[in-house]
């Protein structure tokens, strides 16, 4: 990688994210010495980048938090990688919350040229994905479950543990496990304050708590 494409990236990964990342990490990202990173982030302060060095636990270079940044700028190609892998997620239900990557896609495309669109649309029309299509989900009980995890909130479900079987749970999530055709969410059982996991499929009602309990 040359250095003026080297630099850019360093900028952009740093952007990427406010906490700090060590000389050592950037090194092994971008392939090169300790000795060239530290160069490399003194031209980008000597370009007027305000990036500060903490030291100690957790620190490491990242960006001025006061530091305005400007609009994110997607090649052809990079937008291109990004709605395919949305696609993807969607078509194949990789993940049970569609409609915000359907938002983030349409965000990746507003952030183009109508040059760069054009080309975008030609690079994903070469794309062909396969992979195993997830088991359906009522788009009630998905839409709940997406509410229920980005906010942090509890979960009322009706779950079918047989065909004949439905058990009602009061719940929150922990984490989401994504394994081929299942959707497997680990949660908290409220009202047992056991560990629970429930296969998404399974779940027939949600209904997302205004308060969560206590």
């Amino acid at each position: 990688m040359r250095k003026k494409s080297r630099l850019f990236a360093i900028a952009e990964a740093l952007r990427a994210r406010r906490t700090g990342v060590t000389a050592s990490q950037l090194a092994e990202r971008f392939g090169v010495t300790l000795r060239t990173i530290y160069r490399d982030i003194e031209a980008l302060q000597d370009a007027g980048m305000p990036i500060r060095a903490d030291r100690g636990r957790g620190g490491g270079y990242a960006l001025d938090k006061n530091y305005q940044l400007p609009p994110i700028n997607f090649t052809a190609r990079e937008a291109a990688l990004l709605v395919a892998l949305s696609r993807l997620a969607i078509e194949q239900r990789l993940i049970p919350f569609p409609r915000a990557i359907e938002k983030a896609a349409d965000k990746v495309r507003a952030a183009l040229t109508t040059s760069a669109q054009r080309e975008l649309l030609a690079l994903i029309g070469e794309l062909q994905l396969v992979g195993v299509p997830a088991l359906p989900i009522p788009t009630s009980v998905r839409d709940a479950i997406e509410t229920a995890w980005f906010e942090s909130r509890a979960l009322r479900i009706i779950y079918a543990k047989s065909a004949w079987q439905m058990s009602p749970r009061l719940v929150r999530i922990r984490n989401l496990v994504f394994d081929r055709s299942i959707t497997l969410l680990n949660c908290i059982d409220l009202e047992t304050g056991q560990d629970r996991q429930f296969r998404l499929d399974r779940i027939k009602q949600a209904t997302v708590m205004d308060s969560n309990p206590s």
